[in-house]
């Protein structure tokens, strides 16, 4: 019986972005099976609830059967550690993001040993773009539709216009 290699991608992803499907289609060519983990967000205002966040990211990764999305709250490691994960799944944009992944990988390595950290990066063109910056863009009245699907669009434009969600 073969083993079935588990990878735990988790963010916030508020919301999610082209970048994000982009890494996540990169981690199904590497697992058997990809569970993106969506942060409660304790740390950090999200401008999308977590219902919203889970059901934007479910939409996204529909084309890949071996990859679901959950929610979690707590310790990442808990998570992570309960459903068996082997490998944990970060993107890497830039060489800024590289200082502060490098620390929280080695800081989880402390925590679960027996978990790798793999670093995976976006197609050339995914790599600039980040949440934040997707969100501000978007309050200032930007077009955002090279930076997430158009499902994603839709939701966040009705968020910044204040239009009432579903």
């Amino acid at each position: 019986m073969p083993l079935i290699v588990t990878a735990v991608y988790p963010g916030t992803f508020d919301p999610i972005t082209l970048g994000h499907e982009d890494v996540v289609r990169r981690a199904t060519q590497l697992f058997d099976r990809v569970i993106v983990a969506v942060a409660a967000g304790h740390h950090k205002k999200a401008l999308f609830s977590l219902d919203e966040r889970i059901a934007m990211a479910r939409a996204a990764v529909q084309p890949y059967p071996q990859v679901s999305v959950e929610s979690f709250s707590g310790l990442l490691r808990d998570f992570v550690v309960s459903r068996g994960a082997k490998a944990m799944v970060r993107g890497l944009r830039a060489v800024t993001d590289f200082d502060y992944e490098f620390q929280l990988a080695g800081m989880n390595r402390t925590l679960m040993p027996h978990v790798e950290t793999v670093f995976l990066t976006p197609s050339d063109k995914f790599q600039f773009i980040s949440s934040t910056f997707v969100r501000e863009i978007a309050s200032l009245g930007g077009e955002v539709n090279n930076f997430v699907s158009p499902l994603v669009l839709e939701r966040l434009m009705d968020k910044v216009r204040g239009a009432p969600q579903e």
